[in-house]
């Protein structure tokens, strides 16, 4: 490693403006990767061809150290594409029709299996808006609501649970080592997705609502012929059974605990909390596979799909993830120059343990930089993949180890909100996919909402970085969501 000075922080910001700027991650992280390998090849005298040379060892290099990462998101999509196609997914969606008769059931059930379906938020939405939208076009709810539902119990659930992709996402980043319980320890200080499934809980068993969202409610109860919705997702069997859709999911869920639990020597003597956080990719993919293989002995021999459409699906999957696969690459590499080649780390160190910057505001800070950037970018994978590298080496290089937690809470919390709301978000336009909702409408009933518990996070994470409470934080937000509700429903009427 060379240490280079100021000059070291220009690749990270370099990625993160020019992301900005552009609304397009990939090239943004790219040229950050390259600007890095320039400063180090300059300063160790070495010839320009060293930059592509260097590149693509930094990159072999990391995809190296996460490859049990890789084979687990290619392994889970491929599942997800095969559970859509099995028809479990449509069957749920008639055995919910007979069982939900109010509208409060309804809403609740959805955001019940919004928690439940948490190993991908893409896969959450499309499924939930699938199988939910006839219930609630004939109950009269509007499809802005569905989608608000769904794409609310999307990111936000998937960025608290162990199992998921966003779990091992987060963990990589911030240590190969003990990132996966460095994410555990970050859930309670995750305020907008706590706060934002307390949102949808208040919302649904109440009824209340504000603003546009209001009115879209007001107009679906007046109508007075139902809404047609689009057909099924073509090629899904008919045949399906909502044990198509249970079974595969809960096998891979309980063996990805069991794999974790057996990577980790378990087993062999090693308590269960240490055992999950020792090697957690490597048992997250024997879950995924277990998952699959179920599929197979429950798809295969009743035919709802041939084994030639057994392994189209699996392809298709796996090529659904190259795009985020991307993301998490560039990533990597980026935090390996700048770690391991041109020493922002030590430039960071050195800067903020000469400045007065109190420790004590960082999580509002960060809460409020992972917001902009998530928002402008539409994208929480490749904003806290630029700011958490960052936000270990300020903490770090400031003493302020106790304040670390409560910081990458912050930038997961700011990532999400972002993601949430923002209208070029992948899931976003999911969620409204799924909803058959046209996306501006989305977009705009959403927003308030969103930005409504982002507030009240802002105030919450002023709290905890005085406090180092984050239960505090959590219940002063609680109670200001309900107060707001209350007040927002009475001024819209």
């Amino acid at each position: 490693m060379i240490e280079t000075g100021f000059v070291s922080i220009l690749p990270p910001l370099t990625a993160i403006i020019l992301a900005l700027v552009t609304k397009e991650v990939y090239s943004s992280l790219f040229l950050g990767v390259i600007s890095g390998m320039v400063i180090y090849v300059i300063a160790a005298g070495e010839p320009v061809v060293a930059i592509a040379s260097h590149t693509f060892d930094m990159m072999a290099a990391k995809i190296s150290d996460n490859s049990y990462m890789i084979i687990f998101l290619a392994l889970l999509w491929a599942v997800v594409t095969l559970i859509g196609r099995s028809g479990g997914t449509e069957a749920y969606g008639r055995w919910a029709e007979t069982h939900l008769k109010s509208k409060m059931a309804t809403r609740l059930a959805t955001a019940l299996l919004g928690v439940l379906i948490f190993i991908d938020d893409g896969f959450n939405c499309l499924t939930i808006g699938t199988v939910m939208r006839p219930i609630y076009d004939r109950q009269k709810i509007s499809r802005e609501k569905l989608a608000y539902i769904i794409d609310a119990t999307a990111a936000p659930v998937c960025i608290i649970a162990p199992v998921s992709s966003w779990a091992v996402a987060v963990a990589s980043y911030i240590s190969e080592e003990n990132g996966f319980h460095a994410f555990l320890s970050t859930i309670p200080y995750n305020l907008y997705a706590l706060l934002t499934i307390i949102m949808v809980l208040f919302i649904c068993i109440s009824g209340k609502d504000f603003g546009k969202m209001r009115k879209a409610e007001e107009e679906a109860a007046s109508r007075k012929t139902p809404l047609v919705s689009e057909e099924a997702a073509q090629g899904a069997s008919p045949k399906g059974r909502v044990i198509d859709l249970v079974l595969p999911v809960l096998v891979l869920v309980i063996c990805a605990i069991l794999g974790m639990a057996y990577v980790g020597g378990f087993f062999s003597g090693t308590p269960f909390s240490e055992a999950i956080g020792v090697y957690p990719t490597a048992g997250l993919s024997l879950g995924a596979f277990a998952g699959l293989i179920t599929a197979f002995i429950l798809y295969i021999p009743r035919k709802l799909i041939t084994p030639k459409e057994f392994v189209e699906s699996i392809v298709k999957g796996i090529s659904n993830i190259i795009a985020p696969m991307l993301i998490l690459i560039l990533s990597w590499t980026l935090g390996g120059v700048c770690r391991e080649m041109i020493g922002t780390g030590e430039f960071i160190s050195s800067f903020v343990s000469s400045s007065n910057l109190p420790l004590q505001l960082l999580p509002f800070i960060i809460f409020v930089i992972a917001a902009l950037m998530s928002f402008s970018m539409g994208t929480s994978w490749g904003t806290f993949g630029m700011l958490i590298p960052i936000v270990i080496m300020i903490c770090q290089a400031s003493g302020g180890e106790s304040i670390l937690v409560p910081a990458l809470g912050a930038t997961l919390a700011g990532s999400v909100y972002g993601d949430h709301c923002s209208p070029i978000s992948d899931t976003t336009i999911l969620a409204s996919t799924g909803a058959e909702c046209q996306h501006i409408r989305h977009v705009e009933t959403q927003i308030p909402y969103a930005t409504l518990v982002a507030v009240i996070c802002a105030i919450g994470y002023l709290i905890i970085g005085f406090t180092g409470m984050p239960w505090i934080g959590l219940g002063v937000g609680v109670l200001l969501i309900a107060g707001a509700l209350l007040v927002l429903n009475k001024r819209t009427k």
